[in-house]
């Protein structure tokens, strides 16, 4: 199946607890999912994979995280075409309803104007938030995490999201 190249950005530490436990149940599908702090990769990094999975943490009223900030330079200058990618956010649906995972979506436009496969979208029922960048045409473009509120929720939604992942990044 070929390796993934797993790349999160975490200030508070549960984007990456997240990003550890997609790569588990990703690997226990039979994938190779090599996990990236954004903060210590680089377009090189990026080049040497086809799959992509890119997380971020939405921060303030709608932000990227700031290891992610700092390499949407870099970022813009990657080569997506033919690539596979899927995203996964976290936030806080209560307090920040109007910018929920709001990153998430910052990404998903940088990378959407390639020639890439976007992969893993995810429905938007169980959740409770107003607006955000990362709902497209009734979808959230990637996994959806509020660990702050719904953190019960949290494992059997990655688990779904890995046996989705599974048919669409194999």
């Amino acid at each position: 199946m070929g390796s993934i190249g797993l790349f999160y950005g975490s200030s508070g530490g549960t984007t990456e607890g997240v990003a550890q436990k997609i790569a588990a149940a990703l690997n226990a599908k039979g994938f190779v999912v090599d996990v990236i702090n954004i903060a210590n990769a680089n377009k090189a990094v990026f080049e040497k994979y086809d799959k992509l999975i890119l997380g971020s943490s939405t921060w303030g009223m709608g932000d990227l995280q700031d290891d992610w900030e700092n390499f949407m330079g870099e970022l813009e200058e990657i080569d997506f075409n033919g690539k596979t990618v899927a995203f996964f956010g976290t936030g806080d649906q209560d307090t920040y309803s109007d910018t929920f995972l709001d990153a998430m979506g910052i990404l998903y436009e940088k990378v959407v104007d390639s020639k890439v496969n976007i992969v893993g979208t995810w429905p938007v029922d169980g959740y409770n938030f107003s607006d955000s960048k990362a709902v497209i045409d009734g979808e959230f473009i990637g996994l959806a995490i509020d660990d702050d509120n719904q953190a019960s929720m949290t494992k059997k939604r990655i688990a779904d999201w890995a046996d989705l992942l599974t048919g669409q990044m194999a």
